[in-house]
């Protein structure tokens, strides 16, 4: 892989700024906190609830994580900038999220490119070692919060 330019960092820094905007940062914190789905039925639900805030926020992080790592996929933005921890590592965080639901959210939604872009990056030899990581610590959140909820009952 060539070495990272100065437009790489440009563009990283550009996608940093999109991030930083205000919307961006109530649908982020929704994704990382609020949203945990049990099944594909529950994300597919906020798929089709158009014009509920959850929805715009679903898409808006999607398309956001879809779009920055088809700039890697197509050779725009350098690999090894882009999987810097302080960047991407959100991006294992949602898709680790999504990922047990995967199959049955293309099947029931139609579409077999759901998530493609993020999945070829994640699954490719420089995402696998750190989606062990996240998705293990996606899966031990779960558990805690189903622990916490059955208590709460």
């Amino acid at each position: 892989m060539p070495e990272a330019t100065h437009a790489d960092a440009e563009l990283i820094l550009k996608l940093y700024d999109a991030r930083r905007e205000a919307e961006i940062r109530k649908a982020r914190h929704w994704w990382t906190t609020a949203f945990w789905p049990e099944s594909a039925d529950e994300v597919v639900k906020v798929m089709r609830s158009i014009g509920a805030q959850e929805n715009a926020w679903l898409r808006q992080v999607l398309g956001y994580w879809s779009m920055a790592s088809s700039f890697v996929s197509h050779g725009v933005l350098n690999e090894d900038l882009f999987f810097e921890p302080s960047f991407s590592g959100e991006m294992f965080f949602i898709y680790a999220k999504l990922e047990p639901y995967l199959p049955e959210l293309r099947e029931k939604l139609q579409n077999p490119l759901l998530l493609a872009n993020l999945e070829k990056l994640i699954h490719s030899p420089k995402g696998q070692e750190r989606y062990k990581v996240i998705s293990k610590n996606v899966e031990n959140l779960r558990k805690t919060r189903a622990e916490s909820m059955a208590k709460a009952s």
